[in-house]
């Protein structure tokens, strides 16, 4: 198994891990712990055009500390480590991996580097090996005033490459595996494996941030697509309602994304800012899971998702959950949060005021629901992806490069693919 980390030690060397790089964390993790079962390596993406492998050991080494650091707020400790192996990858011996008879399988969680399907091609014709993505969303192709043009681009490279490349593919959710299927070559195998949620020791560096007022926490990327100008147009409402005093407060949770202009705004300049509406960054995992455990809920009004971790980690740590009604957040709630359109601004309020009461009745029903709610586990999804992937070690090594007639991949002509 060959699993592609190039976007974790990017992202380690950044300083800031996403959804997405999670989710290859876990992966590598996972894969490591069973080298009994799979024989793993791990390789990296060379941008001129290229895939190597990484130092085992150092490699190793990195991934075991990467979570502990996320854990204790480190993570920027380890960024020398992180660039030192993106430059072995570089300059290591092999050019590319090497599948010596048998049936290898390059395996890539992240969508990096998808959309450079010249290279992945060349990567599989050289060596004979399997392909098995894990795509987790297709947002910038379905909800394209979301995203960036760059991204919309990119987005449409990637798809051509699973169409025209991959042996089968992994999706994170059923919502995902729906809308993905019909845009796929007939016949190419998918498997929706729902991801997992990792424990997470809660930690007391944040709980004085709320001074004992009751609170509600909103997670993820402040971006158009999550909503978050719904969360402080209601807010606003409240407080011209009750009074200052007796609003509860609004965490925002999340680093600045794109095209935030209105949002930002009046996180900086509106009347509620930084009191009963307060930007938190760079929290660590530890503190962000012990200011959940106080919250009232976690509000997740997003337009659209692949997945919805946050709506899964709240559940896990037995918080409740308001949510858009959308098929993400369905699956991964279970029946169990309450859904409300992501439009809807006087139903969020008022499902806001109550779940903010002492007594909540609403509140209270989904304690009672959360206790028949199963925390979705790593070794289930795991469990179901190494089964799609023996399947496809099972084929033995490719001969050549499949084809898709009537794409365009970007990179390789078709008729050099085999």
């Amino acid at each position: 198994m060959w699993l592609d980390v190039s976007r974790l030690l990017w992202r380690v060397f950044r300083g800031n891990l996403t959804g997405i790089d999670r989710v290859e964390l876990a992966y590598a993790e996972h894969l490591l712990d069973a080298e009994g079962e799979v024989e793993t390596h791990l390789v990296g993406f060379d941008y001129r055009g290229g895939f190597r492998l990484l130092p085992g050991a150092q490699a190793r080494r990195l991934v075991r500390a990467v979570r502990p650091a996320l854990a204790a707020g480190r993570l920027s400790e380890l960024r020398r480590q992180a660039v030192g192996l993106l430059t072995a990858g570089v300059t290591g011996v092999l050019p590319h991996p090497s599948a010596r008879g048998r049936a290898a399988i390059y395996l890539n969680v992240s969508h990096h580097p998808l959309h450079h399907g010249g290279a992945i091609a060349r990567l599989l014709r050289r060596t004979g090996a399997r392909f098995v993505p894990l795509v987790h969303d297709l947002i910038p192709l379905d909800w394209p005033e979301f995203s960036p043009p760059a991204e919309v681009a990119r987005h449409r490279r990637r798809l051509d490459t699973v169409n025209a490349l991959a042996d089968a593919v992994l999706t994170n959710s059923a919502a995902t595996a729906a809308v993905l299927r019909p845009r796929l070559r007939p016949g190419l195998p998918v498997v929706a494996a729902p991801l997992g949620v990792t424990p997470v020791v809660p930690t007391s560096g944040a709980a004085g941030l709320a001074q004992g007022r009751p609170y509600f926490l909103a997670v993820g990327t402040i971006e158009p697509r999550k909503n978050h100008l719904l969360l402080l147009h209601a807010w606003r409402r409240m407080a011209a309602t009750a009074g200052r005093g007796s609003t509860p407060l609004l965490l925002l949770v999340g680093r600045r994304g794109w095209e935030n202009e209105q949002v930002l705004d009046v996180l900086e300049r509106g009347p509620l800012a930084g009191r009963e509406v307060r930007e938190l960054g760079g929290l660590n995992d530890g503190e962000l899971a012990g200011l959940m455990l106080g919250a009232r809920a976690l509000l997740m009004p997003s337009f659209t998702e692949g997945f919805g971790l946050p709506v899964a980690e709240a559940l896990a740590q037995g918080v409740p959950v308001i949510a858009s009604a959308i098929p993400a957040h369905r699956e991964v709630g279970a029946g169990v949060p309450e859904f409300l359109d992501p439009g809807d601004l006087p139903a969020w309020q008022a499902m806001i005021e109550n779940y903010a009461a002492p007594c909540s009745p609403f509140r209270e029903a989904q304690m009672l629901r959360l206790r028949g709610w199963s925390v979705p586990r790593w070794e289930t999804h795991m469990r179901t992806a190494l089964n799609l992937l023996r399947e496809v070690a099972e084929e033995g090594p490719r001969l050549s490069a499949p084809s898709a007639p009537g794409l365009h991949l970007h990179g390789v002509s078709q008729s050099g693919m085999g």
